[in-house]
């Protein structure tokens, strides 16, 4: 289904109730017509005015609050531009694809993932924010401030594709559960902390060290505190590399709210789920990490392909690891017009987990034929690729134009829907854009 952008009026002229479950995940009591607003909804709210709400048991349902009726603006989420709000709770949002030219992502335009209920802006203290590293496998556990994290570990700077794991779900058939993100759940920013293996050897590791799980100080959206929104981990061979980070900084500046300041694990080219915002703790493990999210058909896969529709057993499915080669047409944008018989300029990105890529095709007829593009080198490890191509259109009317890239290993993005699974991960499929010849 299109999703279209409006104004917060019209969304709640449309139906005022349910524009304040989709907005706030506020239900109406049907006895006093107030809504229940808390968790995510309350966090989602007060973000977005800017301010706590101390009355907010006494708000009437599918009001719109003032501050947002006097803009004719469509609804955004602070420090946020552009990006299109997902129609479920809490709040996630993906980014036009157009929105994704930079070859640094900008904050405002990194997509928005979350499982839980965001700490309050405001009670983040960053100075005496810390992180407790523990664990079977931790010989010395240990505790530190972020200002201990950057006085005694050396500072590094990449440039990291983070992207959901779940990113272009909408186009698998039968279609799958979860938030239907389309192509805008990645983005490329620049990272800057200090490499998690250099925390993990000051505790000590030990020799049976299997696995490192994270957790975070996002609440559950139940509101129990016995409960984890999420708490993933990554092998040590990965938690080990260059370029996985205990990051602070995001393009020079504090980490975004939303995006987890003040402290993340920045894991580049894996499923942004094993990236834990919020970070508190971390854990080296003995064995593969339990916790919410790491089971089931949570961020796993059949380990062999399955018919479209099928129920796979949870002993059938494999963690999710490096993500596939994937591109992305990020200029121009899809339904532009353009003179037929002219040169049009074509350029985007591409990626490949934990692999490089070696090659771009771009196609206007459907696929059946493709020409190579120019493909600059990553800024470094695990950062995205800047492509370029023309293409000339030769007759008047409706073309596509398609994006298919190679990885370093050989592989290729598939033209349509890759091998189905129950939760629509891993969507590679050929990104296409829509142009008008006249």
């Amino acid at each position: 289904m299109k999703r279209q952008k409006v104004g917060i009026h019209a969304f709640y002229a449309r139906d005022p109730q349910r524009a304040d479950w989709l907005l706030w995940g506020r239900k109406p009591n049907p006895i006093s017509r107030r809504g229940f607003l808390r968790g995510s909804g309350y966090a989602a709210m007060t973000a977005a005015l800017g301010a706590s709400i101390p009355l907010a048991h006494l708000m009437p349902s599918g009001l719109i609050p003032a501050a947002l009726a006097q803009s004719s603006k469509p609804f955004e989420i602070p420090g946020k531009e552009g990006l299109v709000v997902l129609n479920d709770r809490p709040i996630n949002a993906e980014t036009p694809p157009w929105l994704l030219d930079d070859e640094v992502t900008p904050a405002k335009h990194l997509f928005v993932r979350n499982n839980g209920v965001p700490p309050l802006a405001d009670s983040i203290d960053s100075e005496n924010w810390s992180l407790a590293i523990s664990g079977e496998a931790c010989q010395r556990p240990q505790s530190f401030t972020i200002g201990a994290l950057k006085e005694r570990f050396e500072h590094h700077t990449y440039q990291l594709v983070i992207e959901c794991g779940g990113n272009g779900r909408n186009e698998f058939s039968p279609p799958t559960k979860g938030n239907q993100w389309t192509t805008g759940a990645v983005g490329c920013p620049s990272w800057t902390g200090v490499r998690l293996r250099d925390v993990l050897e000051a505790c000590g590791i030990a020799q049976d060290a299997k696995y490192i799980g994270y957790y975070a100080a996002d609440k559950h959206l139940s509101g129990d505190p016995g409960k984890n929104p999420i708490s993933r981990g990554v092998p040590m061979s990965k938690a080990l590399e260059d370029e996985t980070l205990v990051a602070w900084a995001m393009n020079g500046e504090p980490i975004p709210w939303l995006n987890g300041h003040p402290l993340r694990l920045v894991c580049g080219g894996w499923p942004a789920s094993v990236s834990g915002k919020w970070l508190n703790r971390i854990v080296v493990r003995n064995q593969v990490h339990d916790g919410e999210k790491m089971g089931g058909d949570s961020y796993r896969v059949p380990c062999s392909p399955v018919a479209p529709g099928s129920k796979v057993p949870d002993e059938d499915m494999c963690i999710i690891e490096s993500m596939p080669v994937k591109s992305l047409v990020t200029y121009p944008r899809s339904g532009i017009e353009h003179p037929a018989g002219q040169s049009l300029n074509l350029r985007g990105h591409a990626w490949a987990g934990d692999h490089s890529v070696r090659e771009v095709y771009v196609s206007a007829d459907f696929g059946a034929t493709w020409s190579p593009a120019e493909l600059a080198p990553p800024a470094n490890r695990l950062a995205w690729q800047r492509w370029r191509a023309n293409l000339t259109l030769p007759e008047a009317g409706y073309y596509e134009l398609w994006a298919r890239a190679v990885d370093s290993e050989g592989r290729s993005q598939p033209m349509v829907m890759p091998a189905w699974n129950p939760k629509g991960y891993l969507n590679n499929a050929c990104h296409r854009i829509a142009v008008q010849a006249v």
